[in-house]
């Protein structure tokens, strides 16, 4: 298998994608901020000490999808078409799924897990002073389409 992050020195480069036909690319990512009931019933109704917690962690969310490549090294700087994020409460949790697509050479999915990642970071953050033990898990790529390697689906 060859690494196209390694130059002919191996050591790390950014793939020139200059060759490549822009596709219609998709990416959807998802995450959960485990934590008590009474934490998820004070995002609930509004109760938290910094104010509305999905709110800010949407903007995070978004804010993240789009500034990826200044904070994945190998990432290069995408237009952005669209980024959706959007949040389910259960019982114990924050579920969050963000959406992202482009019309580009290069595919979305480190934007999409970004945007899961802060949001989920933002969600701790806000609502820290409730509960410190709170539990980032399960960030994970749901689904992409476009671009040479194809859709990927994951059976859950």
């Amino acid at each position: 298998m060859d690494f196209t992050h390694l130059n002919a020195q191996g050591r790390a480069r950014m793939v020139d994608v200059s060759e490549k036909p822009p596709t219609l690319r998709e990416a959807v990512a998802a995450g959960r901020v485990k934590m008590l009931p009474s934490t998820v019933e004070a995002i609930r109704t509004g109760g938290t000490p910094k104010g509305d917690v999905l709110a800010v962690a949407q903007v995070a969310g978004i804010l993240a999808a789009k500034r990826t490549w200044e904070l994945i090294p190998m990432c290069h700087p995408i237009a952005l078409t669209g980024v959706d994020v959007r949040f389910a409460l259960t019982e114990d949790s924050v579920e969050i799924r963000a959406a992202v697509r482009c019309k580009g050479e290069t595919g979305v999915e480190m934007e999409a897990l970004t945007a899961v990642s802060a949001a989920a970071l933002t969600v701790y953050d806000m609502c820290k002073a409730l509960q410190k033990d709170m539990e980032i898990t399960d960030i994970r790529l749901l689904r992409k389409s476009g671009g040479k390697s194809g859709d990927f689906f994951r059976e859950e």
